[in-house]
Parts: structure tokens; sequence; C-alpha cells
């Protein structure tokens, strides 16, 4: 009897023993399970952008100068007035052209009493030359063929003078309209309608425009109504801005003052003059945008957002689901070959080896891409079709996929 318990005991402790390495063998396999992170496909709205900075500037700056030199006697504008075309908004010390006009003037006086002169000495030569003649028709020998002669060079002398006289008073004229003009130069005047952004002179200070037109204002027309945005746009996205701006798509952008308010704009233009900064090189693109409330302020800074492309009511995959690269032995059979010998580089076209045809089909199928799931215990490779994308989610244009799908995004560690 008590070798028959020796026995059920012993038997019992190796079968206690086998039951717990069973059961550890089970936890050891259940922890070389991996556990992924998986996030479903879902439906809504997708807009892909174009981010970018960008200034603000007035749709059009009038810079306002001298002509003439002097010093500043006053002003009759200042920062932020509404100006008028025409309207008067500063004067130069006029007293010098003042003086210039009035002696171009008395040279005008004396040069037209010249002529007076000199057509009054051409009548009496003339008078002189007929009297001459008749007494000579006599033939009683009084005034001899010298005389006439004399008389007839000095008639035509007169007449020479009297062009020369003439030609003295045009010449008087010019400089008397030089002089008024200068007089004139002296009142700054608005050239164009709009508000004075900048003033760059002060009461009492002395002009000098021999060499260079000094800016006295910038005036801004419409700035009231219409703002322009200057962003530079990185070269690899210039060419989805132009199918954007032709297909007239929308330009939302927020600046630092109104955190809170949302503006959009449009493209009006691409300039095709590119800038170069450090091997990188971008392109000047305009955004027009209304500013009925003036709150956009030439010199802010706005973050500019081009909208590319827009889709309602669409089926939406995770980004991260499209950069999950899982490792080969948690891959099935049927997918290895997806993986094997698969650099990072070579699987986001980073390889800086390939020709320009590679890249060129390369980035030809860049829409074709593999998604993955979870059935247990491997991982199982959708290829799908993928459309415009934002910073969260891909356009699910084809595939076997469906709403509500989990696809897997990262490995648990």
């Amino acid at each position: 009897m008590r070798f028959l318990l020796k026995w059920l005991f012993l038997l019992s402790l190796l079968t206690a023993f086998g039951y717990g390495g069973l059961q550890a063998k089970r936890v050891w396999e259940q922890k070389q399970i991996p556990v992924f992170r998986t996030a479903p496909v879902t439906e809504g709205q997708l807009v892909s952008v174009v981010n970018s900075t960008g200034e603000v500037k007035p749709v059009l700056s009038v810079s306002v100068g001298s002509f003439v030199s002097g010093p500043i006697e006053k002003l009759h504008v200042d920062f932020n007035d509404t100006v008028t075309k025409g309207q008067l908004m500063a004067e130069i010390d006029s007293r010098l052209f003042e003086a210039a006009v009035a002696a171009d003037r008395a040279l005008l006086g004396i040069r037209q009493a010249e002529v007076k002169r000199v057509e009054s000495d051409l009548e009496l030569a003339k008078l002189d030359l007929d009297r001459a003649n008749q007494l000579k028709d006599r033939g009683e020998g009084i005034v001899s063929q010298v005389e006439i002669d004399q008389f007839r060079f000095k008639l035509a002398s007169l007449e020479a003078q009297v062009r020369i006289a003439s030609a003295g008073v045009q010449q008087a004229e010019a400089g008397l309209l030089n002089s008024e003009a200068n007089l004139e130069f002296t009142r700054i005047v608005s050239p164009v309608d709009g508000v004075v952004i900048d003033r760059k002179i002060e009461p009492g200070q002395t002009l000098a425009a021999q060499f260079q037109t000094p800016e006295l204002f910038v005036v801004a027309p419409d700035l009231r109504d219409e703002m322009h945005l200057f962003a530079s746009v990185d070269e690899a996205d210039i060419g989805l801005i132009r199918e954007a701006a032709e297909q007239k798509q929308p330009v939302q952008f927020t600046v630092d003052a109104y955190p809170d308010d949302l503006f959009v704009g449009k493209v009006v233009q691409i300039r095709l003059s590119p800038v170069v900064a450090q091997n990188v090189v971008t392109y000047p693109v305009i955004v027009s945008a209304q500013n009925k409330e003036q709150k956009l302020m030439p010199g802010m800074t706005a973050s500019l957002s081009f909208q590319t492309g827009k889709r309602d009511n669409c089926l939406r995959i995770p980004n991260a689901a499209l950069r999950f690269f899982p490792k080969v032995e948690h891959v099935r059979a049927e997918d290895k070959h997806l993986v094997l010998g698969v650099t990072d580089e070579q699987e986001f076209g980073l390889d800086l080896e390939e020709s320009a045809e590679e890249k060129t089909a390369f980035a030809a199928k860049r829409s074709q891409r593999y998604v993955w799931v979870w059935e247990s215990p491997l991982l199982r490779a959708i290829p799908v079709t993928i459309g415009i994308r934002d910073s969260q989610w891909s356009e699910l244009v084809g595939g076997d996929v469906s709403l509500a799908d989990e696809l897997v995004i990262s490995e648990k560690k």
C-alpha cells in the first residue's frame, strides 16, 4: 500500500511538471506572436494642399518723388491718409524758382522788344531802298548803283536779324516754360487715388535731386479693396500649383494678427523668374485676396495652403498604413517577395543611382502601393491604388479594401 502511494505521488508530481511546462510553452508562444496597431478605412472629405509662406503687399505701390531740389516747406498729408489724384501732398520752398520764372519772363520781354526794334529797322530799310530805286528811275544820276547795292544788302541783313530775334524769342519762351515747370514741381501732388503707406520726409528737410530722384511718399491704390500675397513655392510643387491655378482652385491662408480668421484668395500669376538660394529653387506665386474688412496690412507674413485637389465622401486610407513596411518573418509566404531584398531607399524611391527613365517609371507607379492586414498568425498584402492625399489620409481609388477594414500601421514593441 505504501509502495502504491509513492508511485501515485511520483506520477502526480510528473503530471504537474508536465502541465507547468506545457503552460510555459504556450505563454512563450503567445509572447512570440507579434501585436500590431491598426487603423480603419474611413469615409469623408479629403483635400490635398501645398503649403508655403508669403508676404502681404499692396496690389500697386506708387513712389512719389521730387524732380527739383530744395527744403521742404509744408507737409499736407501723413501716414494712412487717403489721397486723391492731383491732391497737394507737400510743398518745396519755391523762392528760387519764382525768381527764375521772373528772370525768364523779363528775358522774354527783352527778346520780344528786340524783334520789334529789328522789324522797325527793316521797315525803314525797305523805304530807303524804294526811294533810291525811284531816284535812279528818274535818270538824274542822284543815286549811284553802289548806294543801291548798299540799301539792298542792308535790307537782307535786317531780314536775317529779324529771324535771329524771332529765334531768340522762341528760346526765351522755352526757358520760361522750363522755369515755370520747375516752379510747378515744387508742389508735390498725388499721381493716383490711394492711401499713404509711407512718408520719408520731415518739414525743413532739404532735398537734393541732382543725382537721383528722392522718394518722398509711397501711395497704395485699392489698398482697401484687394491685396496681393507674394509666396515662394518650391520647384517640386510648382507643377501642382499651375494645375490648381488652371482649375481655379482656392488658396486659404492665415496671418498671425488674426489667428482665428481664415482668408481665401486665388492665384493670379506664377512668375517665370526663379529665385535660387543655397541651391534651392523657388518661384514667386502671386495670390489675390479681398480686403473689405481691412485686416490685411502690408508686410504681414501669411501661411498659405494652395488647394491642389478635393474629394467629398471618398474612402480614405491612413498614410501610416502606406508607410508601414513589415519584417519578412511576419509575412505570409505568398507575399514574401514584396519585402525580400527591398531596402527603404528603394521602397520610397530614394535610390540616387537610378537613371532618369527609371525615376520617371517609378514616379508613374507611385499611386500603386500595398497595405497590410493581420490574418493570424501572419500579414497579408493588399495592392491598392491611391489618389490625392493630405497630411493624414490618402484617397482609395482601387483595391480590395472596404470601409471599416483594419489596416496595419505599426508593430507594438
